[in-house]
């Protein structure tokens, strides 16, 4: 569960054409990381890109709808649709994509099913699944702390939600995030043995 086209041994599917045309080439990786505030989702696509180097972009939800749009999240909002322009116009360019946020699954999960769905490469899924306790100790590591308490985070908090179909492989809290980064590479395969990272 969680691996979408190619390497499995599924038929990769065809090129489109046209304004439905699917997103991505049959070489591109799309990675999803999920899971609650302060699950380590933003640090994970850092380290993925700073093993990778260029030709991979990270696709975060709190820049789009915090920073670029400041939007509330609510259902039906239009950072929904712009991470999805985003992630498929980076795919149809050639980048390895990761996706990363909260993604709460009943705003977001429509969305990243139709974005692996349509996808014409590889697509990896994850939901770091860590407990309210952990996720405010790791919240007051960062920054953010300072502007959200774990008051707030409560209201966002909610535990094991995955997206339907079983399509996540589901990270547990126990995992460091060097245990999470080298699961996603190998599993992947974008750094394989003797390879050099792009400068």
């Amino acid at each position: 569960m969680g691996t979408v086209g190619g390497m499995d041994g599924s038929v990769e599917k065809p090129a489109a054409v046209g304004a439905g045309a699917r997103p991505g080439t049959p070489g591109t990786v799309l990675m999803v990381v999920r899971g609650p505030s302060g699950a380590g989702k933003s640090s994970t696509a850092t380290r993925i890109r700073s093993a990778y180097g260029r030709g991979l972009a990270i696709v975060g939800q709190d820049l789009l709808r915090r920073e670029v749009l400041r939007e509330r999240d609510v259902a039906g909002g239009a950072n929904i649709a712009l991470i999805s322009l985003i992630a498929r116009h980076a795919l149809d360019n050639g980048f390895h994509v990761v996706v990363e946020g909260i993604l709460d699954a009943g705003r977001y999960g429509a969305m990243l099913t139709d974005l692996v769905a349509g996808h014409r490469g590889r697509s990896f899924l994850y939901y770091l699944d860590v407990s309210f306790a952990e996720t405010v100790r790791r919240h007051a590591t960062r920054p953010l702390s300072a502007e959200v308490g774990a008051e707030q985070m409560a209201g966002w908090y909610r535990p094991r939600d995955l997206l339907s179909g079983g399509l996540e492989h589901v990270v547990g809290e126990d995992s460091t995030l060097d245990d999470t980064v080298a699961r996603i590479l190998t599993d992947t395969e974008l750094t394989p043995p003797g390879w050099t990272p792009r400068p």
